[in-house]
Parts: C-alpha cells; structure tokens; sequence
C-alpha cells in the first residue's frame, strides 16, 4: 500500500530564452550554471559551500546577486536536452532534470553532486530546504505520541525509517551541520527502541559514506516492513493527505503554511518510496516488543524460494518449514541393552540402587516427534565399553542432581548453586571459557593467540614425552613410561597465529572419564584440534576465509560446525580436513553456533540480528527467528529440545518455542551486553551471564513481562547487595528474572550447568582503570 506522492511544485511561467549549449560551447554553458548553483546556495545562506564552488572553479569572489528556487529550477532546466514535446514543459520534470545534467557536460564540482541524487531526491534538491525534514518529523512524531493508545504501538515503528532517511538525506546532500541538528534534536526518543540501530548511522558524516556502507544501501534499496492494522492505515492516510486526524487533543495541529506542506511531502515521499505496509483486518498487537519481529528489512533477512513471491513475514516461512523431529538423540537398541545390562549389576551390588525401567526410555511431550537412528548423520554402526559407561553415568547423574523448580515456594528448589571461577593477570582479556563435561578441566582462549588448560582438581596434566621413540611402545604399560612426570595443574597450548575466540571439549565420554579433544577457533581463521593425551595440536582445519569466531562439538562427538566472519557456519568431520556442509544466508557475520541436542538441527546468531535453524544433513534453512535489535553474540538450546534461547548486545535474551519458530517471550535486566547462556536440566531454568559483571537467573516457564516497579538489582527479589554500577535502579527488568548475582568486576563470558545442576561461571577480573 502506498499514499500518492504530491507532485513537485513548479513555477506557472515559460522558460527563459537562453540558447542551448553545443558542443563548441560547452564550457560556457557549464560556467554559468557554476554561477547558477553559486547564488542559489548563497540565497539559502549556504555560504561556506558557495566559496568552496567558488573556490572549486576558480571563480574567485562570489556573486552579489541571489537566486530563489524557482529562478534556479528555470536557469538549469535549460541544461538538459529539450523535450521532444512541444507542448512538455522540461523544468517541471524534477528528476528528468537531474538526470540530463549528470549525462551532459556538467563540470566534475557539480556532477559528482548531481550523482549522489536518488529518484526519490530529485525534487528535494530541486526544492532544497533542510527545514522541511526537521517539521515534518516534528509533525509525524508529536501525531504518532498524541495518537490513542491502542494504535500508538503500531505507529510508533514508522518513526525510525522516516529518521534514517532524513538523516542520511541531509548528508547525502551535503547539509552536514543540518544533518547534525537534525539527529541531536530527535534522536533521544528514537535511540529508546532502536539504541543498536544508532552505531552505525552515527558513523555516517559524509555523502561517500551513505553509498559505500551496507546498511545504508540494504535501507535505500529495499522496502521497510511495517505491519498495521486496516484502521490504522486509514489514520495514516488521512493525516498524510489532510494534515489531521487520530492525534490527542492539543498535539498534531495538522500542516500550516508553506513549510508545513513541504514537510508533509517530505514524509509522504519516504513512505512512498521505502516503506511497504501490510495491513491486518484487526488491530495488531499491543505488546510494546511485538513490532520486532514483523518490522524492518525483512525481506533479505528471510530465506526466499525461487519462482514465488518474496516472503515478508517469518512466521510463513517457519511455517513452510515442516515439522522438526525434536525428540531426544536417539540410542541403539544394542547399546540400551548393554546399559540397562550394567545398571542391573549395578543394582545388585548396592541394595539402595533401584533402576528405573524407563530412564534410558523417557516418555515424550504430546506432539514431539521422537528421531530414529536412520535419520542421524552418519556414525560408527558399533558402540565402545566407554559409550555405556556415559550412558550408565548419565542414568547417575539423573538420579542424583538436583532438582531446580523456579515455581516452588523454597528458596533452595528455586535458585541453583553456582561456583564461580575468575582469571586474574589478564590485562588483554579472555575471550573464550569452557568446561569439561565432567568438570574436570577447564579451558580458556586468549588474545595473545594461546589456549590455557586448568585441572580443576588440582591434578597434575601430564603430556608425552617431546624425544620419546615409537619402537619400544609395545602396550599400555610401556606407554605410560614415555608420560611426563611432576606435571603442573595447568597447562599451555601453543599454534594458533592470532586470538583464540573459542574453546570446546569433546562430549564423547561425557560425566564418566575425562575428554581426550579440545576444539578452538581463532582470527587466523582456522579450527584446531588438540590432544588432551599427548598435549599437542594434531590437526589444524582450514576453508573459512575470516576469523573464526565459533565452534561446537556434535552431542555425538563425531562432527563439529564452526560460525566465521565469512558470513557462513561449516559442518566437519574430525577425521576430514574439509568441511562437509557449507551453511550460508546470514547477511554477515555469523557469531555463534549450536548443536540442537539431538544432533539434527544446527542453530546460528548472526551479526545480522536473526538467528536461523539448519538442517544439518541438508544444509538448508528450516527456521528464522527475527526479534533482535542488536547482533545475537550467544545461543542455547534447553536439554528438552523445544526451545531455543538467543541473546546479544541488545540487552535482550529472546525465548523461541522451535515446533512453530514464534517467540515465546522477551526477557531483560541486563545493562550491558550478555555474552552466554546456560539451561539447568529440566529445562526451567536459564542462567544468563554478561558484560555487566552479573549471573542473572530467569524462569523459563514464568510469564514475563515489564514490572510496574523495578526491584533493586540483589540476590533474590530485591534484597541483597546493590550493583556495580551504582544506586540506579533498573527499570527494564522483567518479572521472570528469579534473582541477580553480582561479582567485584569479571564480566562472565561463560555459564555452564554440570549434569548434576550445579552451575558454573567464569571471566576475565577486570582492574579498575585497567583495559
């Protein structure tokens, strides 16, 4: 849907009579309409830019006379080519002007102007007034503020494309100090909902920066969703074309006078020509967040079919997804056999211990599809004795972890444990932590492009021998004489050439023995994988052309998938130095990357503010989750496989139910960015870890929603300690947040939960005054 664009005013008179310019006259002829642009930029008080064309051509002083905006429109419309119509009045077409003088023999000072004009801007230039945008936001946004309650959220998302297009207007056109006036006065009441969206439009300062950054041109060149309700597009309409209707009493006078109705077009061509409307018989949801996920350039953010019309509603693509297989990781029959085998003896051996007929076979939730083993990829047809005794170990941990239950009345049920572990002497930083499964070992990445390694049992980690001979190993025994002996707890790994951004162990033996692999990425855009047995690299994985910033293991154990800079995540084997599946369709970078738990699904953050589901025997997109505003740097899936939990640097952590791919609910309290995310075992319980030095722990099953009243930041509803950031109170906190644990100054770059439900977190101490 669109609102007629009023057509460029012009003047009721004849054009001059100048004689057109040959090519023997050319010179001349682009001379005097130096002189031209000259007065027309010194009547509008532009006076540093006429010196500086004065300047450009030599001209030296400036004219004394000035041109109006009409005078101008009538003295350059005689540089382009006549019209072949008699009867066709050539300065009225704006545009057909504009782009005649860029293909004449207009001097280099005025066609590199001249080139940086849009269809859409044709009349602007020819109609300049900075005014005009500054009055018609002023108008849009005290209509939009004064409208009634019920259609206000729904209004409230036309302000930021109307913003962005004025502002880059005004720069593409060389009104810096404009530009500059204009953001300042409105960018305080848009920055409330869009603070990400300002990074990158506050970068641009020059017209070559509008034409050279992606964000930009995605915003020029493609249509702004926006759903509204039918009512409300006619209340649009309406004040468009009258300048009245649907404001509260003393706001939105409508347009008067000259300035008004030019700011009216102003507004009126933006959404002509960059915003697409789709319109619902009813009104749209009230929620003040549920415009995120139905608004903006959503058209390259969802994956488009070929031969059919372009999708620009995500909910319809996740919809021509399909079912998702959901279920638990499906286990042979041979294996479950040979573990129910073990637990028996087990049983037998301790009178205490009763087996439980169906732990190795949990009952699913109504309409989950449970995955068969056909449907993995491909692995080993045969199982280890160290598979069973995972699978044994798993049945322990569940009989013996502690139960969380965010709705119980008990403090104790409610809230987890959790140890935390802080790296001191680190003035460059950590960016990367991991955990064992077995909570044995603890790993971290750093910028100085080492990997270091902590027993958390304070046992000594022992490598090989660096002069051992292969001969005389003959067995076991004679392998652990070529071990190093007096080992230290800790340990360091060398062979990345730049910062190590992520560091995973292998899941195979999971709580029952310690893991033999580590996995990391780094900037030299390569993944490695290291031997915890001999403490060496043994193979280094290359194809990414960028920075790795992410990688994971399969629950598995067999495969691995890595997110780059490169704008695609890779699926590989640990036995292939090339990956397997290519997964592209971010629109840049892709920040991290997660197995689902039953291995068939792969889920990406992008800096592209979406996060999508893969399917990783396909390689092809099943899901898009659209609703951040800001990059999406950390994901999780809940242990049951229903949810997706995403978070980034919008302060936001979004909840996704994956059968429909809707969001569930948007949970905040963060102040600054959350780096990592961490379900308890039941899957009622998140624990959410960030920049702001906090753990924060959130119901999962909880309804949500904004507080009336912000609690102060503590340990459990409001009581406890206050924050490191002082005696402000929060007030986006919403009321599935269980409680806040502050620390001195380590922002937490990591939260794990053992299988136990003991909570894990980790981060680099930060000095006061330090980096």
């Amino acid at each position: 849907m669109s609102v007629a664009t009023p057509s460029a005013s012009s003047p009721e008179a004849t054009s001059p009579t100048v004689p057109a310019a040959t090519a023997s006259n050319e010179p001349q002829g682009a001379a005097t309409m130096d002189q031209f642009v000259m007065q027309y930029l010194q009547s509008r008080g532009h006076e540093s830019a006429a010196k500086a064309v004065a300047e450009a051509i030599g001209a030296g002083e400036l004219p004394s006379s000035t041109l109006s905006v009409e005078e101008l429109l009538k003295k350059i419309a005689v540089f382009a080519d006549k019209s072949g119509t008699s009867s066709e009045n050539t300065y009225k077409e704006a545009m057909k002007i504009v782009q005649e003088l860029a293909a004449s023999g207009t001097t280099h000072n005025i066609k590199s102007v001249i080139m940086n004009i849009g269809p859409e801007g044709a009349e602007d230039v020819l109609a300049l007034n900075p005014d005009d945008k500054r009055e018609g936001f002023r108008e849009l946004e005290a209509w939009v503020e004064g409208s009634l309650d019920m259609y206000r959220p729904e209004f409230r998302p036309i302000l930021y494309p109307v913003f962005c297009h004025f502002y880059l207007d005004l720069v593409q056109l060389g009104f810096k100090d404009a530009a500059q006036g204009f953001f300042d006065a409105f960018s305080p009441s848009i920055e409330a909902h869009h603070s990400q969206s300002f990074a990158w439009l506050t970068s641009i300062r020059l017209p070559h920066h509008v034409q050279s950054d992606l964000q930009a041109q995605r915003l020029r060149n493609e249509k702004y969703i926006i759903q509204i309700s039918r009512s409300g597009f006619d209340l649009l309409v309406g004040w468009l074309t009258e300048g009245v209707g649907g404001e509260a009493a003393g706001l939105g006078d409508g347009f008067s006078g000259e300035q008004g109705k030019r700011g009216r077009a102003a507004v009126m061509r933006v959404i002509n020509n960059h915003l697409k409307f789709i319109a619902a018989p009813s009104n749209v949801s009230s929620s003040d967040v549920s415009w995120e996920e139905s608004t903006g350039l959503l058209t390259s953010l969802i994956p488009q079919a070929s031969k059919t019309a372009p999708l620009t509603n995500p909910n319809a693509f996740n919809a021509r997804g399909g079912e998702l297989k959901l279920g638990p990781l499906p286990m042979s029959e041979d294996l479950r056999a040979e573990t129910e085998k073990a637990l028996r003896e087990q049983a037998l051996g301790d009178p205490s211990i009763q087996l439980d007929p169906n732990v190795l076979r949990p009952n699913l939730p109504p309409n989950v599809i449970a995955p068969e083993v056909v449907d993995l990829p491909p692995h080993p047809s045969t199982f280890k004795t160290m598979d069973i005794q995972r699978e044994v170990e798993k049945v322990r941990d569940a009989r013996k972890g502690i139960r969380l239950d965010p709705s119980s009345s008990n403090i104790a049920a409610r809230l987890p444990s959790i140890c935390a572990y802080t790296l001191h002497d680190v003035p460059e930083g950590s960016p990367c932590c991991a955990f064992s499964p077995d909570t044995s070992l603890m790993a971290a990445g750093f910028e100085e492009s080492y990997i270091r390694l902590w027993s958390l049992k304070g046992e000594p980690l022992n490598g090989m021998k660096s002069d051992f001979q292969v001969k005389p190993i003959r067995d076991s025994s004679s392998l652990g004489k070529i071990r190093e002996r007096n080992g230290s707890p800790t340990r360091k790994l060398i062979g990345h050439s730049g910062p190590v951004y992520s560091v995973c162990f292998d899941p195979m033996n999971g709580s029952a023995a310690p893991p033999r692999y580590l996995l990391s990425s780094s900037v030299d855009a390569t993944a490695r994988l290291w031997s915890l047995d001999t403490m060496t690299n043994v193979v280094a994985y290359r194809g990414h052309q960028n920075p790795v910033w992410d990688t994971d293991w399969s629950p598995m154990g067999i495969y691995f998938a890595t997110a780059s800079r490169d704008r695609t995540a890779r699926l590989w084997s640990t036995d292939r130095v090339n990956s397997l599946r290519i997964y592209a369709g971010h629109l840049s970078d892709v920040d991290c990357v997660k197995f689902h738990p039953n291995s068939l699904y792969l889920a990406t953050g992008s800096s592209d503010r979406t996060a999508r589901l893969w399917d990783v025997q396909k390689g092809s997109s099943v899901r898009v989750f659209i609703g951040h505003q800001g990059v999406v740097s950390t994901l999780a899936f809940s242990p049951d496989g229903q949810y997706l939990a995403t978070a980034g640097e919008d302060l936001a952590i979004n909840l996704w139910d994956l059968g429909s791919g809707k969001r569930i609910k948007k949970m905040t309290g963060h102040v600054a960015s959350i780096y990592s995310l961490a379900f308890s075992a039941e899957s009622s319980l998140l624990v959410s870890g960030g920049a702001d030095w906090t753990v924060r722990c959130w119901d999962v099953k909880g309804a949500g929603g904004l507080l009336e009243k912000s609690h102060t930041n503590g340990m459990v509803n409001g009581t406890g300690s206050k924050n490191h950031v002082g005696e402000r109170q929060e007030k986006n906190e919403t009321g599935d947040l269980l409680a806040t644990f502050p620390t001195k100054r380590t922002p937490i770059i990591k939260a794990h939960f053992t299988p136990r439900n003991l909570c894990l977190v980790a981060g680099p101490y930060q000095a006061p005054g330090g980096k």
